[in-house]
Order: structure tokens, then C-alpha cells, then sequence
């Protein structure tokens, strides 16, 4: 791959220049998964350090399953489940080059009218290793991120695959990775070491990096902002619920502990993750876990291990499902696959929630649901916090079954009978990755 910072950035700040007379600049928070593309537009008036403008967000998905679907909301306009044809977007190079001429062609999105337009292309990076802040891509950068990615063969090579499709389409935007561990670079050593050999632990980097850190960080300032406190004071539980679930102990706004390890697989189960198993399990359901899977690439260098456990196992092997609200709602009605299911990630979370309570003293400002599941999975939370009810959580049943929808937290505990909050986060990763942006941009920002 060529230098993806070699060109000088358009429009920067002369020495005259003030953040009334210039104009605004554009930020895309990108996150690639295996199978999607999502893409949040947002402003901001350089240079100007306040939280950037959402203007719009645009998501393809079903890339593995034709034909791709297109969701897209900016203002008053919405698309959704759009079919696209198989000619145009069959991967994510070609879905992101179908976002940048959609984008650029909504008369009623006159921020970005070209691709030139966009001063940073923000990525969420899975895995990086050490890096402990977000770091601009240069030739030397990608390359390091590169070799990470046997750390996360399922999660990195997607990511480094739309740097190299920003740097083709939009050659003078900056670059930008965001790490999903960072947020937890400085958890105690106890709680990040294995118990292995250390010679070996450090020249292969394994240990425990956790992820959704970037959700983390957004739920961390969210939550601090609700309680009036100060985030260097808070003391939370929180938990990220979707199709990828975790767990996260938050002492004085600093992650402690949480559930997922040196991979994402570790920890609670999750839509096609099996979670934490004996680790050798995968020996005995099949011989050849060690040789590499039919899905395996020279981007992808995924063992059949791998593949099972982040692929083939989940709900969706319990149930042959992966939509948990359809799941939660079978449960209800008795069928035994889905209750199994159902019970499984239930129980899974209650230990966590237990182990971080103790984790915390006891001195805990709230428990915290986010995520998919977690926003919208009443009947979820309310399991969950009856399990950890001798702790001090109590639900207000009205309140957990319609929460306000507009609030970023809200407030779902029973007034005067929950010894600790209760809180409901809309999370936003996208928003996190755009903030954090404009909060640096100077440094962030390519050298002219």
C-alpha cells in the first residue's frame, strides 16, 4: 500500500482565520464489520474544540448475503432496507464507494459535496495492540496495524480493507484509527495477566485488552454528565449488549476489569460467539481446530477454531437465530431453545454484574445497560436486575418497559427501593470517535 498521508490537507486555518469565518469541515466515523458498513457524517468549525454536528448516517449491510441493503437517515429523510444491486455492492470497497457518491449526491447534504470535502475518516479499529490513543495512518502505522491483525483476524482486516478504500476514493482526508481497547490500556496486572508462561505472554503480546471501548467512553462522560459528578469519580457497572456483548467494571472512570479478553470472544456469549468455554472444548468437538478454515485469506488467517467459536456458536446455534428480541420473546411463550438461550446470557451476565460489584466495594454509582440488547431488551433487564436484586438493584417496572426514547440516559431504577441507579445508555460509538476528533485535530490533523 502506498503513503495514505502523503497529500497536505485542504482549507487549514491561516494565522487570520477565525471559527465564524471559516467554514465548517467534515468527519466520518466509519465501522466496518464482516458483513456491514456504517458511516455517521458529522461537522465542526475549526477550530472550535465543541462537540461536532451530526448530520447524517448511512449503513449498507448483508455484504456476505446478497443482495446488500441500504439504511440511511439525515434529517427529515429516511431510506430503509433498500435493496442494491449485486453489480454495484458486493464488498466493502465497493459499499463504501456507493456511501461516498450517495452522500455526496443529497442535494440536502451541502457540508459534503465531494469527497474532498472530508478532512478526517475516522475508523474503529478492533485490536491495537499497545497504542493507547487514536493515531493518524501513515505507510508505517498500517503496517504495524497489519501485523495486529492475527490478534483479530475477524475484526482488522475489515477495517484496514476501508482505510485502504478511503485513501482510492478520498485521497485528502486524514486517516485516523480509534482503538476499541484503549479505553481499558490501564487495567491492574492482575486482571490483564494470564497465567502462562511470561516469556511467552510478552514476545506474543497476550494478555487481556478488552474491547467496546469507544461505547465505554461514550457511557463513561454520558453517565458522569447525568449523575453530576465528576467521570474521575464515577463508579459503574456497564454493560454493552448486542450481537458482540461485554461487560465492564468502571472504578473513579477508569476501566478495572471487564469481560472480554485478549479477543473479543472471551466473556459473555453473543449472537454467533460462544463466550468464555473451557479451552479445551474446541479439541474435542473437532479434530481439526488447529488447520485453517475455509474462510481463511491472506488478509484472514482464521483456524477452525476460530471459526467455530466466533462464527458457529452464539444463540444462533442454540436457536438457529440471531435476533435476541425474537429470542426474548419465544422465551416467553415456553419454546425451549430460546428460554435455554435466553437463561444462558442471563446468567452469564449476573456473574459479571456480581464480580464487579464486589470489584467496586460495593460503592457503586449505577448499573448501566447499552447496546442493541441492552436499550431496547426490557424483558432482559429486568431477569438480570432480579438476579442481582440482594446487591441493591431494583427496576420501576413502568419505567424499564417504555424508558424515554429520547433521553441519551435514562433513569429505569425504582425510587426509593434501589439502593444503586439503574440506567439505560443510548451509546454511540460514532459520536465518541467524531468527539475525540475534533478534541485533538491538531494533532490529528496531517502535517503540511
Amino acid at each position: 500500500m502506498t503513503d495514505v498521508q502523503e497529500q497536505s490537507s485542504p482549507g487549514l486555518i491561516t494565522p487570520t482565520a477565525t471559527a465564524s469565518t471559516m467554514p465548517s469541515k467534515v468527519i466520518l466515523s466509519i465501522n466496518a464489520g464482516s458483513s456491514s458498513l456504517k458511516v455517521s457524517v458529522f461537522s465542526y468549525h475549526p477550530p472550535s474544540s465543541s462537540d461536532p454536528k451530526a448530520l447524517a448516517t448511512i449503513q449498507v449491510t448483508g455484504l456476505t448475503a446478497p443482495p446488500a441493503t441500504l439504511k440511511y437517515d439525515r434529517g427529515d429523510q429516511h431510506i430503509k432496507s433498500q435493496p442494491l444491486p449485486e453489480t454495484d455492492v458486493n464488498g466493502q470497497e465497493t459499499a463504501y464507494e456507493y456511501i461516498i457518491q450517495h452522500l455526496t449526491s443529497d442535494a440536502g447534504l451541502p457540508e459534503l459535496s465531494y469527497p474532498d470535502d472530508i478532512e478526517f475518516a475516522c475508523h474503529r479499529v478492533v485490536h491495537s495492540g499497545d497504542y493507547d490513543r487514536p493515531v493518524r495512518i501513515d505507510r508505517d502505522t498500517f503496517h504495524r496495524l497489519e501485523e495486529l491483525s492475527d490478534l483479530a483476524p475477524l475484526h482488522n482486516a475489515g477495517a484496514l480493507t476501508i482505510v485502504k478504500a478511503v485513501h482510492d476514493k478520498c485521497p485528502k482526508a486524514s486517516n485516523i484509527a480509534f482503538f476499541d481497547n484503549a479505553f481499558h490500556q490501564n487495567l491492574p496486572e492482575a486482571a490483564r495477566t494470564y497465567a502462562i508462561d511470561q516469556k511467552v505472554a510478552k514476545r506474543n503480546k497476550l494478555r487481556k485488552y478488552g474491547f467496546h471501548g469507544l461505547s465505554y467512553a461514550f457511557i463513561t462522560r454520558s453517565v458522569a454528565a447525568h449523575l453530576a459528578v465528576p467521570a474521575e469519580e464515577l463508579n459503574i457497572v456497564a454493560l454493552h449488549l448486542g450481537s458482540g456483548a461485554s461487560a465492564c467494571c468502571i472504578k473513579g472512570g477508569q476501566s478495572i476489569d471487564t469481560s472480554m479478553g485478549l479477543t473479543p470472544l472471551d466473556g459473555l456469549p453473543g449472537a454467533t460467539r460462544s463466550g468464555s468455554v473451557d479451552p479445551s472444548l474446541i479439541f474435542h468437538f473437532t479434530h481439526d481446530a488447529g488447520k485453517l478454515s475455509p474462510g481463511s485469506s491472506k488478509g484472514m488467517h482464521i483456524t477452525e477454531a476460530e471459526e467455530i467459536l466466533n462464527k458457529k456458536s452464539g444463540w444462533q446455534a442454540l436457536t438457529g437465530t440471531t435476533d435476541f428480541g425474537a429470542i426474548s420473546a419465544k422465551a416467553g411463550e415456553g419454546d425451549a431453545a430460546c428460554k435455554l438461550a435466553f437463561d444462558i446470557f442471563v446468567d452469564r451476565i449476573t456473574d459479571f454484574v456480581a464480580a464487579y460489584h464486589v470489584k467496586l466495594g460495593g460503592k457503586v454509582d449505577a448499573l448501566v445497560f447499552a447496546g442493541g440488547i441492552g436499550e431496547k431488551g426490557a424483558r432482559l433487564r429486568q431477569a438480570v436486575v432480579e438476579n442481582v436484586a440482594c446487591l441493591g438493584f431494583a427496576l420501576d417496572e413502568g419505567r424499564n418497559t417504555k424508558p424515554d426514547g429520547e433521553a441519551v440516559v435514562t433513569d429505569i431504577g425504582k425510587e426509593g427501593g434501589s439502593k444503586h441507579r439503574v440506567l439505560i445508555c443510548q451509546t454511540d460509538e460514532q459520536a465518541e470517535m467524531a468527539r475525540e476528533c475534533v478534541q485533538d485535530a491538531d494533532s490529528l490533523r496531517r502535517p503540511t
